[in-house]
Formats: C-alpha cells, structure tokens, sequence
C-alpha cells in the first residue's frame, strides 16, 4: 500500500525511536499495526460490497447488449450457431416499363 522500501522502514524506525524513545516504540508499532489492519479490512469490506452490489446490474446491462447486438446483425435464428448460413432471397424477375420480362 505504501510502497516502502527496506532502507526506507529502517530510516522511518529511527526517526521513531528518537522521537519517541525506547519505551514509547514497540507499543506505537502496535496501534500502528491494529490500525492498518482495521484499515485494511474495512476497505476490503467496501470493496466486496460495491462488486456485489453492481454485479447483477451490469450482467444485467451485457446481457441486453448482446441481445441488441445479435438482433441488430440479424442473428435471430440461434445465438449459438457456429455457422452463419446465407438468408435466402426469391429470384424476381426484371420487368421493364413497357411490361416486358427479361430473364
């Protein structure tokens, strides 16, 4: 989280010692510690919380897209079918304006 060093905890645990003395370090290193898990738990607690709760929303929202997405390119016959078979389109006839048929 804090991406610290090893030279850098060894320079912040001297500072503490002299600011705080011996006897003050070990039980500050301790609420330090209980501090950072409580920390940590709670922003996993969050973090699982918003995943759960917009989970079923956004499948929700993929689902209605690929449904879009497969009408719009007109896939309506299977969704899974491997193979797109080409639409079968009745041969006309051309008539010209004065009635005639051509072949």
């Amino acid at each position: 989280m804090f991406n610290l060093s090893g030279s850098e905890i060894v320079f912040l645990l001297l500072i503490g010692l002299v600011v705080l003395g011996p006897e003050k370090l070990p039980e500050a290193m301790r609420k330090f510690g209980r501090v950072y898990t409580e920390i940590k738990n709670v922003a996993s607690g969050v973090k699982s919380d918003l995943r759960t709760g917009f989970d079923d929303p956004l499948q929700e929202i993929k689902n209605t897209a690929e449904e879009a997405k497969r009408i719009f390119l007109g896939k309506d016959e299977d969704p899974a079918s491997p193979v797109d078979e080409p639409k079968f389109i009745p041969y006309e006839k051309n008539e010209t304006p004065n009635g005639d048929q051509t072949p």
